[in-house]
């Protein structure tokens, strides 16, 4: 039987994570960025940061500088088969 910490040292390296530590919510809700994180971040006091909700996991990201430079080259391959918005609009009325 593999312990909880030897499951979350597979997470970790599967994910190729910079950093992983515990975090805790206060009772005010607020959760202090552990240093680890901070400093795989680069982040500093007054940096703002982007809190993902996916399913029931959270993400937080440093927020970029430039969103257009953040999302370039997400759509160069192609997410649809090849004929699927022909399709798609083909069946709307």
């Amino acid at each position: 039987m593999v312990s909880r910490q030897g499951d979350t040292y597979v997470f970790y390296v599967l994910v190729k994570c910079k950093a992983m530590a515990e975090a805790t919510l206060s009772a005010k809700n607020q959760i202090v960025i552990p240093k680890e994180a901070r400093e795989a971040l680069g982040v500093k006091p007054g940096d703002k940061l982007l809190v993902v909700v996916r399913g029931d996991h959270v993400v937080i990201l440093q927020k970029p500088q430039s969103y257009r430079a953040a999302i370039r080259g997400l759509l160069k391959d192609h997410p649809y088969p090849k004929d699927y918005l022909k399709k798609e609009r083909a069946s709307c009325p």
